[in-house]
């Protein structure tokens, strides 16, 4: 890819977003306002892509890593970019400060995304003053592993904006959510806290383990969720269809309904049971080990699926 992008906050998700973007061609400038954040997200990155190497994802790493470069300042990371990614903290104060710079340093052309998972983009961009190029484009981390992306616009956002944004992340290999207005917890984290929500009704009621939860999905509903969605999950699940599932089987749903309005209080007893149990599975010593274990599995997945998709199709 021919364009240049500038990853503003290199954290976790900034780093993330580097190897999906650079992984794909495009030439990506690191900036973090932290004096050598920037150059140790590079050093940082470079054991990732050898675990990416391993599981057959890239063919070296020497290609994406020549594609970083650390920045000093921010005019230099802006310079001529297509895109910039803003992955700062969950701040809204530092949000908006942080998107002034953007829109007054960044080429008018330049599309402004965030990586935002809790604020709607109306609350960073309303006073812009090109703030028809401003969007969200939340990832679910770690992006270059996980390609769903939610395109989250502002009441503002112009729609030439949103198809460029699309675009764009398809090039790279995303899979776009395109939303056609902001809401609270966006797609994902609203599917997510739903089914969370439920997860620890069930500990804090005693009918189950937090392990027989995480159980039940990884070994169940997971298996399917990993390559179709819950629609298309319930359309090939009654002989004729979704509407056949609907007619034989919401008054299921419609019973349980009512017993789903209780929300257990996430940090009150159950919070103790859960991490508990949690820390016998995963000491807290250990967690970093698991969290590579976990990004090696999604390597795994993500190879497996690839694969999948050049035999079996989409």
């Amino acid at each position: 890819m021919s364009f240049a992008v500038a990853i503003v906050g290199c954290g976790l998700v900034g780093r993330a977003w580097a190897i999906a973007f650079a992984r794909a061609g495009t030439d990506v400038r690191l900036f973090d306002a932290t004096p050598g954040a920037a150059s140790a997200a590079k050093e940082r990155i470079a054991p990732l892509l050898e675990d990416m190497v391993e599981a057959g994802l890239i063919e070296a790493t020497g290609p994406v890593l020549e594609r970083l470069t650390a920045k000093d300042t921010l005019e230099e990371a802006l310079e001529a970019v297509a895109w910039v990614q803003e992955s700062v903290p969950e701040d809204l104060e530092l949000k908006k400060k942080v998107w002034s710079e953007l829109d007054e340093k960044a080429p008018p052309l330049t599309i402004l995304s965030s990586s935002t998972s809790a604020i709607v983009p109306s609350l960073f961009t309303e006073h812009l003053k090109r703030r028809g190029r401003c969007l969200v484009a939340h990832p679910l981390n770690p992006p270059y592993l996980i390609p769903a992306v939610e395109l989250v616009p502002a009441p503002w956002t112009a729609k030439d904006t949103m198809a460029r944004a699309f675009r764009v992340m398809t090039a790279i290999g995303m899979a776009p959510i395109v939303m056609d207005k902001e809401l609270d917890g966006f797609v994902m984290n609203r599917l997510q806290g739903a089914l969370l929500e439920e997860a620890f009704r069930l500990v804090e009621g005693g009918y189950c383990t937090a392990e027989d939860v995480d159980r039940g999905l990884k070994h169940g509903l997971a298996l399917r969720w990993s390559f179709m969605g819950p629609f298309e999950t319930i359309d090939l699940n009654a002989p004729s269809g979704v509407r056949d599932y609907c007619e034989r089987y919401q008054h299921i749903y419609e019973n349980l309904f009512p017993s789903m309005q209780h929300r257990a209080d996430w940090t009150g007893p159950v919070l103790d049971k859960i991490e508990a149990e949690r820390r016998r599975m995963v000491p807290a010593d250990k967690l970093d080990e698991r969290q590579r274990w976990r990004d090696q599995q999604l390597m795994a997945l993500a190879a497996h699926k690839k694969n999948a998709r050049e035999k079996i199709g989409d």
